[in-house]
């Protein structure tokens, strides 16, 4: 199965986090399993940080390449059929659901036909797979 891991499920299992689900944390230690991080989740922490919202205690780069490479995980580049579909997506939640990042997540899924990792539940509108 090819996983997508939402922001926070990458962070917590990279960082040992107990707030990652026993299911989520088995399927991605799964060796069948391929895992997959987009740069929506490495922007979004980047942001969060300059912003003062998240603070790492490794230098930033050298935190993200362990915490992607470094656990075996492949980039799931952003392509023009991800983007594209951001811009017919639905909002089933109405304005209580315009992130950006998580839309953009969606997109390369159900493009991708892969399986978010994550604990969000209004992903679960877009009909995507979801682990948690």
């Amino acid at each position: 199965m090819n996983l997508l891991l939402d922001t926070h499920a990458w962070l917590w299992f990279a960082l040992g986090d107990s707030q990652l689900s026993g299911v989520a944390k088995a399927e991605i230690l799964d060796p069948s399993n391929v895992k997959f991080i987009s740069p929506v989740s490495y922007w979004e922490i980047s942001i969060k940080i300059r912003l003062g919202k998240y603070v790492l205690a490794n230098p930033y780069k050298q935190f993200m390449e362990q915490a992607i490479a470094g656990n075996g995980f492949q980039y799931l580049h952003i392509s023009t059929d991800h983007t594209e579909l951001v811009t017919t997506l639905p909002f089933p939640h109405g304005d209580n659901h315009r992130d950006p990042f998580d839309r953009m997540l969606i997109s390369q899924a159900i493009v991708e036909r892969m399986t978010i990792v994550s604990n969000d539940g209004k992903l679960s509108a877009y009909g995507v797979p979801i682990i948690w």
